[in-house]
C-alpha cells in the first residue's frame, strides 16, 4: 500500500519567497534540512533556496511541524529466555536474530509451522519484526517468499491479514481462514521494515531505500543460517506499492554478495511505484476515463492536471539527474499535489477507482480490525512483539522518506541490473488502482532500456484466463513479464484472491510467461 496523505498546495513559481518565509517562521524548512543533512545553508544555491522557500510559504502547516527523523516507538524489551533461538554470524557482527517457535502457532492463524521474532542491529538500536509461515503443501521442496508492503511506512502484516496470508481478521476481531493464501504452495516471510513500522522499532529511523536494503540482506542471511532446511530452495521477493522502490534495490543488494547462503530466484512487484518520470504521466488518463473506468474528474480538473504535468515532469527529471534531496523533495511535493491531489479531494478510494473510501485513514474498515487484533496483549505475547502499540501504517516514516528525497528517485535503473543478471522480474497491476495504476506500470515496463527492451515493447499482449474466464492480459520477453489483472485495485490478492493465487503459483513454478 502506498500512502497518499500529501494533498498540498501547488508551489509558487514567480516570487522570491525565501526571505519572506524566514520572517514568517521561527525555524524554516531549509534550515531544518541543512541541519539534518550536515550541509551549511550558505553553500546551498540561491535557486534551491527560492524553491524550498516557496514550498514552505505554500505549505506552512506541514513545514512547521516537520520532523525529518521519526520518534522511537514505545516498547518493552523481553528477556532473552523468551526466545527459543539467538542467531549470529561472524560476517555480520552487528546483527542478531531472535526466534520464537511455538507462540505464533497458538493463535490459530494457520496449522503450519511458524516462527516470529526480531532482527536486532544492536549498535544502531534497530529491531525488525518478522513472521514466517511454512508452506501448507510441501515445505521441504516448495519455494520461500519474502513479502513486503509499501507505504513507505506500512506493515507487511497488512499483507498477511488483509491480502495474501493464512487468515484475515473479521469484525469480531477473530481470524478467518484464507483458502487462497500464498503459502498454499510456498513458505512466506512477512517482514516489518523499515524500522518503526508495525511491530518493528528503533530510537533512530531509516528514511531511504538503499539503507533499508542492507538490513534486509542481513535478515535473510541470519534467517537462512538458522533455518538451513530452506536455504537451497528457490527464494523470491514479492511486494506491492512502494515495494516498487524497495524490491529492485534489495534484490540488487543481495546479488552483490556472491557468498550469500540462499538463492534469489525472482522478484514480483505489484502496483508499484518504480519509475515516477514515466508513471506520473498516467494519473490524468486514469482519472479522466482512459484507464478502463469512467472519468472521476470533470473536464476542467483534467485540463488543470495536464497543465501542471510539464512542470511536474521537469522536477522529476531534475531529481533523476542529481538524485539530490534538494531536487527530489520539491518534485515529490509538487507532483503529488498536482497529479494525486485532485483525485483525493473527490473522496474516492485512491486504491480502487470504482468507489469511495469506506472509512478509516486508508479507506478500508477491515484494516482497523487488524490493528485491534494485533494490539491485543495475548497476540503480542504469542509472537514476541515488544512495541506498546501496533499501527498498520506509520505516517512519520512516509514523511521521512519523502523529505529524504527518496520518493522520486530512479530506482527503475536497478530493474535493468536485475534483468541483465538474468533474474526474472514480474510487474503485475490491478487495473482499478489509481495510486500506482496499471497504465503507468505498463508504460514504464515498455520503455525500460534493457537489452531486451525493444523486443519486450513490441511483444503482443496475450489473454490470461483462470478457470476458463478472462482474468487479465500478459506480455513477456525472456525474463521480464507484465501482467494486467482485471477487476483488482491496488491490492490484487484482496480483490482477486483466486486469480492472484493462480498467477503467483504459475510464476513461482517457473512459468515466467504466466500463460502456456
Amino acid at each position: 500500500m502506498k500512502l497518499s496523505n500529501l494533498a498540498i498546495l501547488a508551489l509558487a513559481s514567480s516570487i522570491d519567497a525565501f526571505s519572506i518565509q524566514q520572517t514568517l517562521f521561527g525555524e524554516n524548512l531549509l534550515e531544518k534540512a541543512s541541519s539534518v543533512l550536515g550541509v551549511s545553508i550558505e553553500s546551498i544555491p540561491n535557486d534551491v533556496k527560492k524553491l524550498w522557500g516557496e514550498m514552505q510559504l505554500t505549505f506552512p502547516n506541514a513545514a512547521s511541524n516537520l520532523d525529518f527523523l521519526s520518534k522511537s516507538k514505545p516498547h518493552t524489551a523481553k528477556p532473552a529466555n523468551e526466545y527459543d533461538f539467538h542467531v549470529q554470524t561472524e560476517s555480520l557482527p552487528n546483527y542478531g536474530l531472535r526466534v520464537k517457535k511455538n507462540g505464533p502457532e497458538s493463535l490459530g492463524i494457520d496449522t503450519v509451522k511458524q516462527y516470529s521474532g526480531y532482527l536486532d542491529v544492536e549498535d544502531e538500536d534497530k529491531h525488525f519484526f518478522y513472521w514466517f509461515f511454512e508452506s501448507r503443501n510441501d515445505p521441504k521442496n516448495d519455494p520461500v517468499v519474502l513479502w513486503l508492503n509499501g507505504g513507505p511506512g506500512c506493515s507487511s502484516l497488512t499483507g498477511l491479514f488483509f491480502e495474501l496470508g493464512s487468515s484475515s481478521i473479521g469484525e469480531d476481531i477473530k481470524p478467518i481462514h484464507n483458502p487462497y493464501s500464498w503459502n498454499k504452495n510456498a513458505s512466506v516471510i512477512f517482514l516489518d521494515q523499515p524500522v518503526n513500522v508495525g511491530y518493528s522499532y528503533s530510537s533512530s529511523s531509516i528514511s531511504n531505500t538503499v539503507a533499508a536494503g542492507k538490513d534486509v540482506y542481513a535478515f535473510l542471511e541470519l534467517f537462512f543460517k538458522q533455518f538451513s532446511e530452506y536455504k537451497d530452495l528457490p527464494f523470491h521477493i514479492a511486494g506491492e506499492s512502494y515495494a516498487g522502490h524497495y524490491i529492485p534495490v534489495f534484490a540488487s543488494e543481495i546479488l552483490k554478495h556472491d557468498d550469500r547462503n540462499f538463492n534469489l530466484t525472482s522478484v514480483l512487484i505489484g502496483n508499484g511505484l518504480t519509475d515516477p518520470l514515466t508513471q506520473y504521466k498516467y494519473y490524468e488518463p486514469m482519472a479522466c476515463g482512459e484507464g478502463g473506468e469512467p472519468a472521476v474528474l470533470p473536464e476542467d480538473e483534467c485540463e488543470n492536471m495536464l497543465s501542471t504535468q510539464d512542470r511536474c515532469l521537469s522536477l522529476i527529471q531534475s531529481c533523476y539527474d542529481s538524485e539530490s534531496v534538494w531536487s527530489c523533495v520539491p518534485a515529490a511535493i509538487y507532483c503529488n499535489n498536482a497529479q494525486i491531489g485532485p483525485y483525493q479531494r473527490t473522496g474516492r478510494n485512491v486504491y480502487d477507482i470504482r468507489g469511495d473510501c469506506e472509512g478509516g485513514s486508508l479507506c478500508y474498515v477491515g484494516l482497523e480490525y487488524i490493528d485491534k487484533y494485533l494490539n491485543q496483549d495475548f497476540v503480542k505475547k504469542a509472537v514476541g512483539a515488544e512495541v506498546d502499540h501496533y499501527e498498520s501504517c506509520n505516517f512519520d516514516i512516509n514523511r521521512n522518506f519523502l523529505f529524504a528525497g527518496d520518493w522520486m528517485k530512479p530506482y527503475h535503473k536497478a530493474v535493468i541490473e536485475l534483468l541483465e543478471s538474468d533474474l526474472p522480474v514480474l510487474i503485475y497491476a490491478g487495473d482499478k488502482d489509481y495510486i500506482c495504476n496499471w497504465l503507468g506500470n505498463e508504460a514504464w515496463s515498455n520503455v525500460l532500456p534493457w537489452s531486451g527492451g525493444e523486443e519486450f515493447a513490441s511483444a503482443k499482449l496475450k489473454s490470461w484466463t483462470v478457470n476458463g474466464e478472462k482474468a487479465g492480459e500478459v506480455k513477456n520477453h525472456k525474463n521480464f513479464s507484465f501482467l494486467r489483472v482485471y477487476g483488482a485495485g491496488h491490492m490484487v490478492p484482496y480483490d482477486q484472491p483466486e486469480n492472484g493465487l493462480d498467477f503467483f503459483n504459475s510464476w513461482i513454478s517457473g512459468n515466467y510467461a504466466i500463460v502456456d
